[in-house]
């Protein structure tokens, strides 16, 4: 196949196996490209994504990563397709510009990735500020989301390898759901597209997850004054101690009627 499609899933031809049984078969396998990420001419950052919804994710990553302050900061996207992958440019004010180029970082994400980029502890930054408003969302509201979530993960259905990121309002009806085989890039999909949408991140509104809590997911929903964050699996404890720091409501083990509280 190409290396470069604008396809997020792709049919393949396989082997099913049953036993000493097998039968030839095409199976959908969900795509997985490099996307780079380039402000005002300069590369920050190389992720392996899903492509589609490139316009949003790299709005998402650019403001959740701290690399922009806000909206206002970026002027423009254009998406370019590369023989190795996509190009996303994106045209910024000048005050980011000189922030980027104070903090610029050439970074080889993995989809599984959390660190890469960060040579230096110092670079580290794991203290957003705390949550303008703290609001309470009910674990029932927390269910009825997660209730609707298959039902809105067209690309899972078809491969079984793609996280989801969805944004639910205070009573659990879900608004938004975007897909990546990166649990980071979902939720960063997510939180760009509410942006470009014009629709703000703090507006009582959660953010559900098909997956762990890991740090840097609390980390982004606090950066942008997402109130709470749910996932279907554990969180670690640093994703608590961040969510605690912040302000902002962590569920975990989100199954069913079942649900862990670990912040708010």
């Amino acid at each position: 196949m190409p290396l470069t499609t604008s396809e997020p899933v792709q049919a393949l031809a396989v082997q099913r196996i049953s036993g000493t049984e097998r039968q030839a078969q095409l199976d959908q396998v969900a795509v997985e490209l490099p996307v780079a990420l380039v402000f005002n001419g300069i590369s920050q950052a190389v992720m392996m994504s899903t492509p589609a919804d490139l316009e949003a994710f790299a709005l998402g990553f650019a403001l959740s990563e701290g690399l922009l302050q806000s909206r206002a900061e970026c002027y423009g996207v254009e998406l370019l397709q590369q023989p190795q992958g996509w190009e996303v440019q994106l045209q910024v004010a000048a005050s980011a510009e000189m922030r980027l180029k104070e903090r610029r970082r050439t970074m080889v994400g993995r989809t599984g990735c959390g660190l890469c980029g960060i040579d230096s502890l110092r670079q580290l930054d794991l203290a957003p500020p705390p949550l303008a408003t703290r609001r309470e969302i009910t674990p029932a509201a927390v269910a009825r989301a997660f209730a609707q979530l298959p039902a809105q993960q067209p690309l899972n259905a078809r491969t079984g390898a793609h996280h989801a990121a969805a944004w639910a309002t205070p009573e659990g009806d879900l608004l938004l759901v975007m897909e990546d085989v990166g649990r980071h890039n979902a939720l960063d999909k997510l939180l760009g597209r509410r942006l470009m949408d014009g629709r703000p991140c703090d507006d009582g509104g959660f953010v559900i997850m098909s997956s762990r809590a890991s740090y840097e997911l609390v980390l982004k929903c606090a950066r942008l004054s997402v109130p709470a964050l749910a996932t279907i699996s554990a969180p670690t404890t640093l994703a608590v101690d961040i969510a605690r720091r912040a302000g902002l409501q962590l569920y975990g083990f989100c199954r069913g009627e079942q649900a862990v509280l670990y912040t708010g």
